[in-house]
């Protein structure tokens, strides 16, 4: 009998898990919430710019091109773009949980549906991760993938003058859409030290036998940075940003191995506009909603056939551990097939690949960790929560008030987390600020982590659409 999977995402990971799934005899329901397949990875320039080529923007377009035609053509597989997954309803009996979503523009009128099918695979993906820094919420600071998305997709420069400074690879194809597209990248600068970059990247290269293609990618890279002059500094960052309404110069340190600025390393650099990427946080919302356990790190912990803790429920790409796309496009083939019924070990080339991509996002994390040190770049003016305006010395003193008892305290007295965002930007710098100001009162303190919070709505909704709800008998 035909498995009915369910896959929440529509990137690599989960137009994989889909692919494989529907391969092995499975029905899928594919929700996504955006207007076509690719994710945030693949995103695409909008056809109405008439672009003659709008695949070649970046590796990989052509495959996922394929796969969304070949799964949008398929007769078993129902693709729904536009859709919001606002709850995941678990039921006391277990089963696989029901997905509500909403589908259609939001602001218009949406249809309701409620999926429920013999599995869920989950592939939300993750977006940037930015610790805050005096200035960080000027105009003319940008997360570095806004910054290659405006580059790539709409042809817009976030500035004529740009620094990128955070931590990770990503800095590095970024770098090179903005200077294709003609801006001055005055530097790419990575906060974590090159030896330990070289000694987590070379040490078993037998193990990334399957990763040759990102090798590839990063001789690229590389060679665009020294056709465009980009200078390249390790152990670096910007550490503060300053202008009259908007970014006009950035102030560079140079940081321990710990990422503490070294006192008298500071310098000035003018420019128009800074791009950070600090690493990335998971969009575990719905993760947590299914009941699925979380990491000490924030990811949905998995087992080798990416099953999740919750019944009839598995997770694939950046939602596990940050990899980027080739390793999302894996995890999800391996997810779709367990989802289908299919033993993954059963294809022994899957499997080996599995274990190289596993062993490749380790790698990543190991190389690129957040240090310690990016806490004492808050003043206790710099704004933690931009959407509530929260301060540091806000925070502090909510804390001092409640003697270090909790997050939650703090964030009803200061606003912090409650604005449109919820938390997802900065709830992870909050709870890592409250680690370093309360050591005591933290178990497990992390600069990767933040305390999850479940919440009855994963995605905004609005009151007259809870309303119709009610109307049309639903609840």
């Amino acid at each position: 009998m035909s498995r009915h999977v369910v896959v929440i995402g529509g990137g690599p990971a989960g137009t994989a898990a889909a692919e494989a799934a529907l391969r092995h005899g499975a029905t899928v329901t594919l929700i996504d919430s955006n207007e076509a397949l690719g994710g945030q990875y693949n995103r695409r320039i909008p056809a109405a710019y008439g672009v003659r080529r709008p695949l070649a923007i970046g590796h990989g377009y052509d495959a996922s091109d394929r796969r969304a035609r070949w799964l949008m053509a398929h007769s078993r597989c129902e693709y729904l773009p536009w859709a919001a997954v606002y709850q995941i309803e678990r039921h006391i009996e277990g089963g696989c949980p029901a997905v509500r979503l909403l589908v259609g523009v939001e602001g218009d009128q949406r249809l309701h549906r409620i999926v429920q099918g013999d599995a869920l695979v989950l592939a939300t993906g993750a977006y940037d991760r930015v610790c805050p820094f005096p200035g960080w919420d000027l105009p003319g600071v940008y997360t570095a993938g806004a910054a290659q998305t405006l580059a790539k997709t709409q042809r817009v420069l976030v500035g004529q003058s740009v620094l990128l400074s955070g931590t990770g690879p990503f800095l590095l194809p970024v770098a090179h859409s903005l200077a294709e597209g003609g801006a001055d990248v005055r530097a790419v600068l990575e906060a974590n030290p090159g030896r330990r970059i070289v000694r987590h990247w070379v040490a078993r290269p037998w193990e990334l036998r399957h990763s040759f293609g990102k090798a590839a990618e990063l001789v690229e890279y590389i060679s665009s940075g020294v056709r465009h002059r980009i200078p390249l500094h390790t152990s670096r960052a910007v550490v503060a940003v300053a202008g009259e309404g908007r970014v006009e110069e950035a102030t560079v340190a140079r940081l321990d191995e710990n990422w503490t600025p070294i006192p008298g390393s500071h310098s000035t650099v003018s420019v128009d506009a800074v791009a950070v990427s600090h690493g990335f946080t998971p969009q575990h919302e719905l993760a947590l909603a299914a009941g699925a356990q979380l990491t000490a790190d924030g990811f949905a912990r998995v087992d080798s056939s990416q099953r999740t803790t919750a019944e009839s429920v598995w997770a694939a790409g950046e939602i596990t551990g940050i990899g980027g796309a080739q390793v999302a496009v894996i995890e999800g083939a391996v997810a779709g097939l367990a989802a289908a019924g299919v033993d993954p070990d059963s294809d022994r080339a899957l499997r080996a690949r599995h274990r190289t991509a596993e062993q490749f996002v380790a790698r990543l994390a190991a190389a690129h960790p957040i240090g310690p040190g990016v806490l004492t770049w808050s003043h206790p003016d710099t704004v933690i929560c931009r959407c509530e305006g929260t301060t540091c010395g806000e925070l502090t003193a909510a804390w001092d008030r409640a003697a270090g008892d909790g997050y939650r305290p703090a964030k009803l007295a200061t606003r912090a987390g409650l604005g449109p965002c919820q938390g997802r930007i900065c709830a992870a710098n909050i709870e890592a600020l409250r680690a370093r100001a309360c050591p005591d009162t933290v178990s497990a303190p992390g600069l990767a982590a933040a305390t999850p919070a479940w919440r009855p709505l994963a995605a905004p909704v609005r009151l007259r659409e809870l309303a119709d709800l009610d109307s049309e008998g639903q609840s």
